[in-house]
């Protein structure tokens, strides 16, 4: 193969390989705009939002996730209760068929407990995600000092939603 050719085949790769950093598919699911915010370096505590669409006709259940970043990772959401909003542990979120879940500030979050080193802005991190049907998968997860455009404001919840 010719310089100019090997060239032109790694530039299209390397886009490729980049424009699809932030989207994962596995089996019905695909998962896409992974994030977490920029922490201080001494905070022990971080948090990861993304979006999973179920594109199945079957719902699906995220079970559980871990990183090697944190000593613990956990599902969980914010509540208003009694007036006042708190943070609860949920033991698994469902992906209704044909629907989507997004993890985002104020609603569904994996919270991630004793971090050894926080991320900067622009490092990634590694997150897997256990689904029942799909499986597990592992996701990168890009950090930044500011909410993604399409996820800076919370969506507003549905009276449907289930646990």
């Amino acid at each position: 193969m010719s310089l100019k050719k090997s060239l032109l085949l790694a530039a299209l790769l390397g886009t490729s390989l980049l424009a699809n950093a932030h989207d994962y598919r596995v089996g019905e699911l695909h998962i896409e705009h992974l994030w977490s915010r920029e922490m201080p370096p001494v905070a022990p505590t971080a948090a990861a939002y993304f979006v999973v669409h179920n594109q199945g006709q079957e719902a699906d259940r995220l079970l559980g996730v871990q990183t090697p970043v944190a000593g613990k990772a956990e599902l969980h959401e914010h509540v208003h209760a009694d007036g006042v909003m708190k943070m609860q542990q949920v033991q698994d979120v469902v992906v209704p068929a044909g629907g989507e879940v997004r993890f985002e500030p104020m609603g569904y979050h994996v919270m991630l407990f004793n971090v050894q080193q926080q991320a900067r802005d622009g490092e990634r991190f590694p997150l897997t995600l256990t689904f029942e049907k799909a499986g597990a998968i592992e996701v990168e997860v890009a950090v930044q000092t500011e909410a993604p455009a399409a996820t800076a404001e919370p969506a507003t919840r549905d009276a449907a939603h289930q646990h």
